[in-house]
C-alpha cells in the first residue's frame, strides 16, 4: 500500500489511484455509437494494413506509386514500412483510401455486368 504523508507526518493506510487521489475508482467511459451514416461507409471496420494488401494484390506496387507517389511504394516496397507512412501522414492515406474505393466500385460494377 501507498503511504503519504498527512500535515503530522503521519503514514495513511489509504490506497491512492492513478485516476483518483482519494481511491475511488474512476467512472466508466460510456462509447459513443456509430451513426447509420457511418456504419453505411464502405471503409467502416476495414484496417488500413487490409485496404494496403488488397491494393497491392489488385494492382501492384508499381500502379501504387505511380498513383500516389510515394518513394516507400517504389524503392524496396514493404507492408511494414508502407504502412508506417501511411499512418503519419494523412494526405497519404486518403489517396489510398480512394484508389480503394475505386477498386471496390470497379470490382462491384464488373460483377453486376460480367455475364
Amino acid at each position: 500500500m501507498d503511504t503519504e504523508s498527512n500535515s503530522e507526518n503521519k503514514p495513511t493506510d489509504q490506497p491512492k489511484t492513478k485516476d483518483d487521489p482519494h481511491g475511488q475508482p474512476p467512472a466508466k467511459k460510456i462509447r459513443r455509437q456509430a451513426t447509420q451514416e457511418e456504419l453505411a461507409h464502405p471503409l467502416h471496420g476495414v484496417k488500413l494494413v487490409e485496404i494496403l494488401e488488397s491494393l497491392v494484390a489488385y494492382y501492384g506496387w508499381e500502379y501504387l506509386f505511380n498513383e500516389v507517389n510515394i518513394l516507400c511504394f517504389k524503392h524496396n516496397p514493404t507492408m511494414k514500412h508502407s504502412l508506417k507512412f501511411l499512418r503519419k501522414f494523412k494526405w497519404a492515406r486518403e489517396h489510398v483510401e480512394d484508389i480503394y474505393m475505386d477498386m471496390v466500385e470497379d470490382e462491384a460494377y464488373q460483377k453486376k455486368y460480367r455475364k
